[in-house]
C-alpha cells in the first residue's frame, strides 16, 4: 500500500480565521478541527454567513488561516509562499464550481487541457489525459464541442473532467449542482458517487441537507463552529425522489 494513503489527506487543528475591518476584529472560524482520509466523501453544510466559504477557501489553499495548523497530505500549508500554494492547488486539488468557469472559445477537450499546461506536460500527454477524463464522465462523443453547444449538465461534467485530468488526491466541489435543475443535478451527483466508489476523495460544499446525504460523512458549520452529524447515506436516486416529493408538497401547500 502507498505510504501516503496512511496519512490523512486533510488534517486541520484549531483553525481560526479573523479579519480586521474598520479597526474591528471579526472572527469567522473558531478553532475548527477536521480530518479527512483518502477515499472519504465529506459534505460540509452551512447557510450563508456560517463560515462555509471561508473554510472552503482554506481547504483549497486559496486562503490561509490566522491561527492553527492545516496539513494537506502531511505537508503544512500555513506559512507557505504564494508560489507553493499555487503548486499545491494544481497538484493536489481538483476544483468544481457552481459556475463551471469554462472558456467559451475553447472545446471541452481544450478546457480540460488547461490545468495540465502548468504541469509542463507535452501536448500529446495533455491531450491523452484530457480525453481520458472526458471519457470517464461520459462525454467522449462531445469533447470537440464548445460551451454553447453543451447543456448545463454537460458543462458541469466538463468541469469535473477538467478537475480529474490533473489526477488530484481531492475533488473540492462548491455547490456543484446550484445552477442545474434537480434531475440534472442528481445525475451529476450520481457521477460523483461513482467516482468516490472508485476511490476518489470528494469534499462537497452545500447548503442542502438532502444533497449532503449522498456523502458518507457530513459536518455542519454554524457561526464558524464545526460539528459532525451522524447520518444514513442515501443514493442519488433516493435523494432525487425526496427532493421531488418535497417540491410536490410545496405545490400542494401553495394551492
Amino acid at each position: 500500500m502507498n505510504a501516503a494513503a496512511n496519512i490523512p489527506l486533510i488534517e486541520m487543528s484549531n483553525i481560526t480565521k479573523s479579519y480586521v475591518m474598520a479597526r474591528e476584529k471579526t472572527t469567522v472560524l473558531h478553532k475548527v478541527s477536521l480530518k479527512v482520509d483518502h477515499g472519504d466523501f465529506l459534505a460540509i453544510v452551512g447557510p450563508s454567513g456560517s463560515g462555509k466559504s471561508t473554510l472552503m477557501n482554506i481547504i483549497g489553499c486559496l486562503d490561509l488561516p490566522t491561527e492553527g495548523s492545516y496539513k494537506l497530505e502531511g505537508l503544512e500549508v500555513t506559512g507557505q509562499s504564494d508560489n507553493k500554494l499555487t503548486e499545491m492547488r494544481n497538484k493536489k486539488i481538483g476544483f468544481i464550481f457552481q459556475g463551471y468557469h469554462l472558456l467559451p472559445k475553447l472545446t471541452a477537450l481544450e478546457n480540460c487541457e488547461l490545468p495540465l499546461i502548468y504541469r509542463g506536460l507535452s501536448g500529446k500527454e495533455r491531450r491523452l489525459r484530457a480525453m481520458d477524463a472526458l471519457e470517464r464522465v461520459g462525454l467522449g462523443q462531445r469533447m470537440h464541442h464548445r460551451q454553447s453547444e453543451l447543456s448545463g449538465g454537460q458543462q458541469q461534467r466538463v468541469a469535473i473532467a477538467r478537475a480529474l485530468a490533473t489526477n488530484p488526491p481531492m475533488l473540492l466541489a462548491d455547490e456543484p449542482t446550484g445552477a442545474l435543475d434537480s434531475k440534472t443535478g442528481m445525475e451529476v451527483l450520481g457521477m460523483m458517487e461513482e467516482l468516490n466508489r472508485a476511490g476518489q476523495t470528494i469534499v462537497l460544499i452545500t447548503h442542502d441537507m438532502e444533497v449532503a446525504k449522498l456523502a458518507s460523512r457530513t459536518v455542519i458549520i454554524r457561526d464558524g463552529v464545526l460539528s459532525e452529524q451522524a447520518q444514513e447515506r442515501r443514493s442519488s436516486d433516493e435523494t432525487y425522489a425526496r427532493l421531488q416529493d418535497g417540491s410536490q408538497e410545496r405545490i400542494v401547500q401553495q394551492a
